[in-house]
């Protein structure tokens, strides 16, 4: 595994982030598709021997249950300080007022609370999961440099908002001289590429990293066009993202004859795609089976070729935004 640095960061990541989100007690919160503890723990484990040192959480994930998870078995099969541990802050964790959200409040309960149920002293990126336009930006942009100035968190990071939230934000943290956003997690892949049109040059411009969620847009990209799976049929927030476009069945139909001529999986052709991009540090994939894993690992050594590319990217049509 070759590591890259997460955006203008000392941070050395693995080119691809394990994300956890398919990981947590399939009877806690509103992911039953999610893995319990012991496919989990099989999972993370082959990541790690396969050089993979970034791992995402949340929160939120399966009721904090995926926390809890990976804390475990991170601490049984990894070298704590190789590895970059990411969680994020911004949903509900329980009903009534305070439970939610990015206020001063809320970031240091959910602070401790995420560090008590991953086992550690710290993260090394706390992120905000997505914006909170109920909390003034400067209390939570200063409670996040408290955070890092405490020892709790090593760097913080963001997720899906506009491009002139983010640029607001960098430059109240310039001027107060807070903790900096080193990264953004945005939605990213072929079937939605509007983060192209403004967030994806102001990170270039700002030397920030790119960590793209759903690179391979909830699966769409690695399966024919009329399949599900059990993940797709539970998961409402995937349908509300995909499939409205004709183009996207034309690129989903691209990725396929790609793939079969060059005899790889789809999934190895939609993530390189995706890694391609200067500003993408590594995508975040959710990975089920260990076929997944080396599928990811394997789309870091291939390369596009020019015509490959355009066949991808040619049927694109403009799209809403969506995921925030």
């Amino acid at each position: 595994m070759k590591y890259v640095k997460l955006g203008n960061s000392g941070l050395d990541i693995s080119p691809i982030a394990l994300g956890c989100m398919t990981f947590g007690d399939p009877n806690r919160g509103n992911h039953s598709w999610s893995l319990p503890e012991d496919e989990s723990r099989l999972l993370i484990r082959q990541a790690i021997e396969a050089g993979i040192n970034f791992f995402d959480t949340a929160n939120v994930y399966s009721d904090g249950s995926s926390e809890e998870i990976v804390g475990r078995a991170l601490k049984d099969f990894a070298n704590r300080d190789e590895i970059v541990l990411a969680t994020k802050v911004r949903g509900v964790m329980r009903p009534g007022p305070n439970g939610s959200g990015l206020s001063r409040k809320a970031i240091f309960a959910e602070i401790d609370a995420s560090l008590t149920r991953l086992g550690t002293d710290y993260v090394d990126l706390y992120q905000i999961h997505r914006w909170d336009h109920a909390v003034p930006i400067k209390e939570t942009l200063e409670a996040l440099d408290d955070v890092v100035k405490s020892g709790k968190a090593r760097y913080v990071g963001a997720s899906s908002m506009f491009a002139w939230e983010f640029s607001k934000a960098l430059h109240l943290q310039a001027v107060n001289g807070w903790s900096r956003f080193i990264s953004m997690q945005d939605h990213y892949n072929l079937l939605n590429r509007e983060e192209e049109r403004e967030m994806l040059p102001l990170c270039a411009d700002e030397k920030i990293g790119a960590i793209p969620w759903s690179p391979l847009a909830r699966g769409r990209l690695t399966r024919d066009w009329a399949e599900t799976t059990e993940r797709s049929a539970a998961d409402e927030f995937g349908r509300a993202l995909y499939g409205h476009e004709s183009s996207d069945r034309v690129i989903v139909e691209a990725v396929a004859s790609i793939a079969a001529a060059r005899g790889v999986s789809r999934a190895q052709i939609a993530l390189a795609w995706v890694s391609r991009n200067p500003v993408v540090s590594a995508p975040i994939i959710g990975a089920r089976t260990l076929a997944h894993l080396a599928d990811a690992v394997a789309s870091l050594d291939l390369v596009l070729t020019d015509d490959e590319v355009a066949q991808l990217e040619n049927p694109y049509t403009p799209h809403p935004v969506a995921g925030f």
